[in-house]
């Protein structure tokens, strides 16, 4: 089974630019981050350091967020926030250049929060300018623009993998089709969705999955969802791609759950 570790929510002990080489000493070949930088346009120098720490651990990079907002503070996105478009699209350009120094593929858009200030309706609309930009900025890289349903924040209005499809769908009608689903069966699960239906009606068009168990968002095993049988099933289905870990627990123990799952990191 091929995974790849969320360098995000895990290693968290270690700086950011060292998480990729612990990766790799852990087992795992190819790594994934949310915008590991604190602001939309980093500096070169910055820049050229993340993007070194990947190339001299010797991993993949083979998933990165574009920039989200404060996440700390509860932002989920700039994808639909209304008076922010200038630098969700100054961000697609540093996204693309990381993308193609490292031959990273897949780039997660997080929609963003509904605001009290705009309307639904002004938020959807500026979203689908925004993704298509998106989808637009890493075409020349055969890049894919991820859309994801979240969990545990109230004001994101993606929460199942119908809603997301939906922008999916508007996306591609309006004319860019590098653009999929983001199945994270966490999320997912945490929100009420029918996971075993969406894996039988999507799998193959997933753009990517991400994993955690429920309750409490740890490795496989610390809670009760079938997680490899819906890994197994996916990919009976025609899903080809990587299975991100994104969980939460330390390092110590964190990938204990590959040995006796009888898997491994690559």
């Amino acid at each position: 089974m091929s995974y790849t570790l969320n360098c995000s929510i895990l290693l968290t002990e270690l700086p950011i630019n060292q998480r990729a080489e612990a990766a790799k000493q852990a087992g795992f070949d190819s790594v994934e981050f949310w915008w590991p930088f604190a602001t939309a346009v980093p500096s070169d120098k910055q820049v050229d350091e993340f993007v070194s720490s990947i190339k001299n651990a010797g991993v993949q990079l083979d998933g990165l967020n574009f920039f989200a907002g404060d996440m700390p503070a509860g932002d989920r996105g700039l994808v639909s926030w209304v008076g922010r478009s200038a630098e969700f699209r100054e961000n697609v350009d540093v996204v693309a250049a990381i993308g193609e120094a490292t031959g990273c593929k897949s780039f997660n858009a997080l929609y963003g929060n509904r605001l009290a200030e705009s309307t639904a309706q002004a938020q959807d609309a500026l979203a689908l300018e925004n993704l298509l930009v998106a989808a637009g900025g890493i075409e020349r890289i055969e890049g894919t623009v991820l859309i994801e349903p979240v969990s545990g924040t109230e004001a994101y209005p993606l929460k199942t993998a119908a809603e997301a499809l939906d922008v999916v769908t508007k996306v591609k009608e309006a004319g860019k089709n590098n653009i999929a689903l983001l199945a994270d069966f966490y999320h997912l699960a945490v929100n009420g969705d029918d996971v075993p239906q969406v894996i039988e009606s999507h799998a193959k068009e997933f753009g990517h999955i991400q994993i955690a168990d429920a309750p409490g968002r740890g490795a496989p095993g610390t809670g009760d969802l079938p997680l490899l049988a819906w890994i197994e099933r996916s990919r009976q289905l025609g899903y080809t791609g990587k299975v991100a870990l994104e969980y939460k627990q330390d390092a110590q123990t964190a990938f204990q759950w590959l040995a006796t799952a009888g898997a491994n990191a690559s």
